[in-house]
């Protein structure tokens, strides 16, 4: 049953308790042919050619110029000469920093860095990838590193 036809009749229900009956014919359902198709039609896979297909398609002699090599930029300085970073680049240098001390859990560890002048770092551990003493030890390590890199490295925005 459609929502229209649902609609008329909640609405002919209501109407004939109130006591009226106009709005139950104003609200009867479209007629059926009128209703347009909702999605096109899909073609049968037999009429599709095989030739059309690009996976079947010959690989063409041209050949196609390479993407030229983009060069890296050169690193954005701060006045003072801190290197210019995104967030994910930040992290990236706090977890290989910490990926250095023993017992270091090699998967499972997320670095969010946070904040815009004194930016901050946070290290949260998926279950079960360390012990919660090495993860205290780990957290209790992060803020000297971060100390250490904000001399050289500032968040860029």
């Amino acid at each position: 049953m459609s929502d229209d036809a649902k609609d008329a009749g909640l609405v002919a229900m209501i109407s004939s308790i109130l006591g009226g009956n106009k709005r139950a014919e104003a609200a009867s359902p479209p007629p059926l042919v009128d209703v347009a198709p909702s999605a096109p039609p899909v073609p049968d896979v037999a009429q599709i050619p095989e030739a059309d297909s690009p996976k079947l398609q010959e690989p063409s002699d041209e050949a196609v110029p390479a993407p030229a090599p983009v060069a890296p930029a050169a690193p954005s300085l701060t006045p003072d000469g801190k290197r210019l970073l995104p967030a994910e680049a930040i992290a990236e240098l706090v977890l290989g920093e910490l990926r250095k001390l023993d017992d270091f859990p090699a998967s499972g560890v997320s670095v969010t860095v946070y904040g815009y002048r004194n930016w901050n770092a946070m290290l949260t551990f998926a279950p079960f990838s360390t012990s919660f003493q090495n993860a205290t030890r780990f957290r209790q390590a992060l803020p000297d590193l971060v100390f250490k890199l904000r001399r050289f490295v500032e968040l860029e925005i």
